[in-house]
């Protein structure tokens, strides 16, 4: 069997500068608060909500752990929680891994209830930019 990716959408956070934590019993952590966020796609279109979205971001090593959650909104007035743990590999700077699932009570986007998406991002600066897929 293979694994298709379909596109769902492309999204473009601004982050604020971090909030270091310092080194603790699971690495330096990090927390990169958003500053806003478009989400742009062919199935899925909008923006942030509200202000409580971040990257609690664990460092060890080279490695870096994320752990995200945003509240998008639809363009269509729908209200999409998102969660998604990543990787990236500090070495090879500016790339990071994650798999996005969501959260939904709105019935125009319950089949984002059960899909896996996974997603490659690229890091410049406060701006983060990623392209995001639903596994098939």
């Amino acid at each position: 069997m293979t694994l298709e990716l379909v596109p769902l959408c492309e999204i473009d956070f601004v982050l604020a500068d971090p909030i270091v934590v310092g080194d603790g019993p699971r690495g330096t952590r990090m927390i990169f608060e958003v500053v806003s966020a478009a989400v742009t796609g062919e199935r899925l279109k909008g923006h942030l909500r509200g202000n409580a979205a971040a990257d609690w971001l664990t460092i060890a090593g080279t490695v870096g752990t994320l752990d995200v959650r945003a509240t998008f909104e639809t363009d269509d007035g729908a209200i999409i929680y998102s969660s998604y743990l990543g990787r990236t590999d500090l070495t090879v700077p500016g790339v990071i891994y994650v798999a996005p699932t969501f959260e939904t009570g709105d019935e125009r986007y319950a089949w984002l209830n059960s899909i896996q998406a996974v997603g490659k991002g690229t890091l410049d600066g406060s701006s983060l930019h990623y392209e995001w897929y639903e596994l098939r």
